[in-house]
């Protein structure tokens, strides 16, 4: 079996005095601690199955690659805030699909995926070392490289109410992961309802990254009778007013996009004018060609509903083999990810399923609530997923 790594650091902090000229000193990738379970697990005779990273393998579809390439003659600079004609894609989607009607097209803007919006956002509200950027308490760790560009705080909460006094008092960016990543638990109505009170009494600006919304199951998966998962801009949520509210999204896991860097953000009018205005001068802008394949993608349903219906399936089978093999899976209501656990230390786990050719995610990479835990992706083949399920019966 494959030693455990030595974990990476948490978190990082600016480099000073002499360093400083060689950078910011970083925790290294969290990723990187895979590489010795990927070798074990490629030695396998039937190949490797890596679901330890959620990037879509199914085929980006054609009306968004006709889209592009209906574009790809764009001699001139593209616009930062995005096309009119995007826009008011954004804004249909949203009534359409998150229950947000009447967004103003002039508060929203496409983005180079969801994740440079995450890191660059502390820093673009002009956040800097008294602030404080609360994140989840099982999280993603961009959220906490995003308060380190900055030279912010970053602090693990669920709940402004978990804070002390002098943590909750400097608040001034909360991030909701609603579905989660890695969990997969979504916030209903009133759990997001609160955190916007609380972040208005102090305040501190919301943002919601809700890259995984189409992605609901069980009670939140709507085509099988249950409910939309709800976003932050909800007026069930905003008591009708977006002040201090920030929606992120990100087609890459519901239209196959990841290669394209298709993401937008929409919320506050005030925030929306200053992000517009800081990234023309940044020039943080998406390409028209990209612009133009998002435009088909959100005004297009169908192609959602049925990459939906590919991840219910494997959903189901994996589930099933993981608890078979005996691992207990927590939340995982939406999402691309089963959250599990075995009983034991993360990287003991890790290393039996390489030993069968599986790679999983750690837990250990989303903080110290993590521990113990796994992540496994849905984003194989249906003949990879196939291959996992059959190897887990097997050694059941």
């Amino acid at each position: 079996m494959t030693p455990a790594p030595t974990p990476p650091p948490a978190s990082a902090s600016p480099a000073t005095g002499g360093q400083a000229r060689h950078g910011l000193q970083l925790p290294d990738y969290p990723w990187d601690a895979m590489a010795p379970y990927l070798a074990t697990a490629a030695k396998h005779p039937d190949g490797l199955v890596n679901l330890s990273i959620g990037t879509p393998v199914d085929p980006t579809p054609a009306l968004i690659q006709d889209a592009l390439k209906a574009a790809s003659d764009a001699p001139g600079y593209p616009t930062t805030h995005g096309t009119p004609a995007l826009r008011q894609a954004i804004v249909d989607w949203f009534a359409r699909r998150r229950n947000v009607p009447g967004l103003d097209p002039d508060d929203v803007m496409p983005t180079v995926g969801s994740k440079e919006l995450v890191a660059w956002l502390p820093l673009l509200l002009g956040l800097g070392k008294d602030d404080v950027v609360v994140r989840p308490t099982v999280a993603y760790p961009t959220y906490d490289m995003g308060a380190v560009f900055a030279g912010a705080t970053a602090v693990a909460a669920d709940s402004l109410e978990e804070l002390d006094a002098g943590a909750r008092a400097r608040a001034r960016l909360v991030w909701v992961n609603s579905p989660g990543n890695p969990t997969g638990i979504v916030r209903s109505v009133d759990s997001l309802r609160e955190i916007v009170a609380q972040a208005r009494e102090v305040g501190a600006v919301v943002a919601s990254d809700e890259c995984y919304g189409e992605l609901g199951w069980g009670p939140w998966d709507p085509e099988n009778g249950g409910e939309p998962v709800p976003s932050i801009l909800d007026p069930r949520v905003t008591g009708g007013s977006h002040d201090g509210l920030l929606a992120v999204y990100s087609l890459s896991k519901q239209s196959n996009l990841a290669g394209y860097r298709a993401a937008f953000v929409a919320g506050d009018a005030g925030i929306m004018a200053n992000l517009v205005n800081s990234r023309k001068h940044a020039g943080m802008i998406v390409p028209f060609p990209v612009q133009e394949a998002m435009r088909a993608a959100l005004a297009d349903d169908s192609h959602v509903s049925a990459q939906k219906a590919l991840y219910r399936a494997r959903r189901e089978q994996l589930a099933r083999a993981l608890e078979a093999f005996g691992l207990t899976i927590h939340h995982s209501e939406a999402g691309l990810y089963l959250w599990c656990t075995a009983g034991e230390d993360t990287w003991t786990t890790i290393g039996r399923l390489a030993d069968l050719g599986i790679v999983v995610g750690s837990g250990t990479f989303y903080g110290e609530a993590g521990h113990g835990f796994i992540r496994v992706a849905l984003t194989g083949t249906d003949e990879r997923i196939g291959a996992a399920v059959a190897r887990l019966g097997a050694n059941s």
